[in-house]
């Protein structure tokens, strides 16, 4: 039976869809009048400017703008939803999901209602996202502890919203946040926030919502300084594009590392990852810097400058004195270097005056003695300009010069691996491009910083890539998301601690944790993390409250029909589930490409599957982030052996799934995945499991 009062809240929500069409209306009206009061005109076109943000931001098509309700001990009653919504004399009808008003909405349990009496949560037709008409009213009285069910303490409606269908896209979850993540999405901006998060935790989500919230908090702030959101890959991006607008935030910068400099700079050539691992080592910062020093040469017989028909000594010493001097400075080297130049010319001016007073003042004295060409070239002889990228160029093409900058830091057999042809120095990396900006940084100073960055999947991301991130983020804003046991990079640190270290150890550092699992259904989680004592043997497993669902199926098949099985299965997939994707090796993922697009379907490439195109075929690698209703993981004994981090790739497929999981193989399964516990599933379209 419906709860009695769905027809009462079914009237309150066709009066908030009607308040916010006022709203819409009246600054509508506003934007076409032409007699906006402005000082100016400029003024009067920077209003007409937010008037039209606003207008923008209430054509919001959203089918549930309104997803519950929340009853104070005190009485008062608050809507909770995706926006503000007034009526017309300002009285709220509907407040931000973000507004402080609304924290209990997520964080009130039994042990601590948060001064609640109750809670409603409100079920639509369809899903919770899709369908506009009210169907039920889940409640919560505090007072009665048997009204607090679900499996894990997550509400039926939220789990049954948790294992709804994929639609290829990430959705908000603002309807469906839990506690733990709520006290991660509001933790004070000031925080430098490391989130440690097994698969289907929603740290993904959490940090999206959190870019959200502190756009909301800190409008002023942010719209000034800007939010920089930064993923490991273009499929990622692609998959989350849709959610910080649906929360109506559009003015954060989305991209990834190599996103942030790949206008200037195009990848040309790929580095093994013994290359890269190098490249992102922290050493390299000091090998950048050593580089730039190099430029520096004080002559052993001193400094001599002409004035006239003059000629001025400066001793080795006091050259090498107002070098140190110079150096000591907290400055970025170029602005060093200046000051260096100044201190030389100061110095040369006291050596032809004597300590005596004259008409020719020391601007005048050093425009002429920079304008003598034998003196300039002395004196930029003693310290050379130096262009970041030709430093950068030179370190990896110029084996001399790498040798005196990574004496004592790089050995010999590290120094070799980095060099190459001076033909190809300009055909950059990925791993260059943290290097490019480390050397920009020193030698010209910090980029542009942003009010704050939000960084997913970081347990990927090398030494020198923190180091590219933390520059970026003002006072150290910062929210770092990850999952040790999926880092796969070629030089990722080994922990969050190592992660603090590269970012700088900021003194606003706070570790989180994200436990529950809340996307995969508590089978597939299991059969995960029976790799964890190997893929990540310091990370403690996550745990599921989806008890719903299949088991994941293992099937062994012949040899020769193991690549012709799986298409036919992924066919049959995807007239039952919305999206579906083959897991497999790179080299193995063309041929199951072949096999499935031979059999005349279209197949989607990552991060755009969709119900109309909802077949993808990828590697493990690009499958990070990503989630689908259906997986088969391809030949799981040949990701678990890909060097260098199998077991972690592995454990990447195995938690993709929402729905179905299945297991196809020939080779025989990794041991640890093997046993008798170890689900097995009907005969697959017709073959005999071998």
């Amino acid at each position: 039976m419906p709860h009695p009062d769905v027809a009462l809240e079914r009237a309150r929500l066709e009066f908030a869809r009607s308040c916010l069409d006022a709203m819409r209306e009246r600054t509508a009206a506003k934007v076409e009048n032409d007699d906006i009061l402005a000082a100016n005109e400029a003024d009067a076109d920077a209003v007409r400017w937010q008037l039209q943000r606003r207008l923008a931001s209430l054509d919001d098509d959203v089918a549930v703008l309104c997803f519950g309700r929340i009853d104070e001990e005190t009485g008062d009653r608050w809507y909770v939803g995706r926006r503000h919504i007034e009526e017309r004399d300002g009285t709220p009808v509907v407040v931000d999901w973000r507004a402080g008003v609304a924290t209990p909405f997520y964080r009130a349990t039994l042990a601590d209602p948060f001064g609640l009496e109750r809670r409603r949560r409100f079920v639509f037709a369809g899903s919770m996202g899709d369908g506009r008409e009210l169907a039920d009213v889940f409640e919560e009285d505090f007072s009665d502890p048997d009204s607090l069910t679900g499996s894990g303490g997550v509400p039926d409606p939220l789990l049954a919203e948790l294992g709804r269908a994929r639609t290829g896209q990430m959705r908000d979850i603002v309807a469906t946040i839990q506690a733990e993540q709520d006290a991660i999405i509001r933790a004070p901006i000031e925080t430098c926030l490391v989130v440690q998060g097994g698969p289907g935790t929603g740290k993904t989500a959490v940090g999206l919502h959190r870019a959200a919230f502190l756009l909301y908090e800190h409008r002023v702030r942010l719209a000034r300084e800007g939010v920089l959101v930064v993923g490991p890959n273009p499929v990622f991006l692609r998959y989350i594009s849709q959610v910080l607008p649906s929360l109506g935030e559009t003015s954060a910068t989305q991209t990834t590392v190599d996103g942030l400099l790949s206008l200037r700079f195009r990848i040309a050539a790929v580095d093994p990852d013994p290359v890269a691992a190098i490249k992102g080592d922290a050493r390299l910062a000091i090998v950048i810097e050593n580089g730039a020093a190099d430029a520096i040469r004080v002559p052993t017989d001193g400094l001599t400058v002409r004035f006239r028909t003059r000629e001025l000594t400066i001793a080795a010493a006091d050259v090498r004195a107002l070098v140190t001097d110079a150096r000591r400075r907290d400055a970025p080297f170029a602005t060093q270097r200046e000051r260096f130049r100044q201190m030389l010319v100061r110095r040369a001016y006291d050596r032809y005056t004597g300590g005596v007073a004259i008409e020719l003042d020391e601007n005048d004295f050093g425009g002429a003695l920079l304008a003598d060409p034998a003196s300039r070239k002395a004196i930029d002889g003693c310290w050379r300009s130096v262009s970041p990228v030709a430093l950068v160029r030179s370190l990896v093409t110029q084996r001399a010069l790498l040798a005196r900058a990574a004496a004592g830091v790089l050995s010999a057999a590290e120094q070799a691996m980095l060099l190459r042809p001076r033909a190809a120095g300009d055909a950059w990396t990925a791993g260059d491009l943290p290097l490019l900006d480390e050397a920009e940084s020193f030698v010209k100073g910090a980029p542009r910083r942003f009010g704050h960055v939000v960084v997913d999947e970081a347990q990927d991301l090398s030494p020198m890539q923190l180091r590219m991130l933390a520059r970026r983020a003002h006072r150290h804003s910062m929210t770092v998301l990850g999952d040790l046991a999926q880092a796969t990079g070629p030089a990722s640190p080994t922990s969050w601690e190592a992660t603090l270290e590269h970012l700088g150890r900021p003194e606003n550092a706070q570790p989180a944790e994200l436990t529950m699992g809340y996307r995969l259904p508590g089978a597939f989680l299991a059969l995960a993390n029976r790799l964890l004592p190997i893929a990540a043997p310091g990370v403690a497993p996550s745990r599921s409250v989806r008890a719903d669902g299949d088991p994941p199926d293992a099937h062994e098949l012949d040899p020769d029909r193991l690549v012709p099985a799986i298409a036919e299965h992924a066919l049959a997939l995807s007239k039952e589930f919305a999206t579906v994707a083959v897991i497999a090796t790179d080299g193995r993922v063309d041929e199951l490409r072949r096999a499935i697009e031979d059999r005349g379907v279209v197949l989607a490439e990552p991060g755009e599957v969709s119900p109309d195109r909802p077949l993808v075929v990828l590697p493990a690698r690009l499958a990070k982030g990503l989630e689908f209703d259906a997986v088969i993981v391809a030949e799981p004994a040949e990701i678990a052996v890909e060097e260098p981090h199998g077991a972690r790739l592995l454990f990447v497929a195995l938690t993709r799934a929402v729905q179905h999981l299945a297991l196809a193989h020939a080779q025989p399964l990794p041991e640890v995945l093997a046993g008798p516990e170890t689900p097995v599933g009907p005969e697959l379209l017709g073959d005999a499991d071998a």
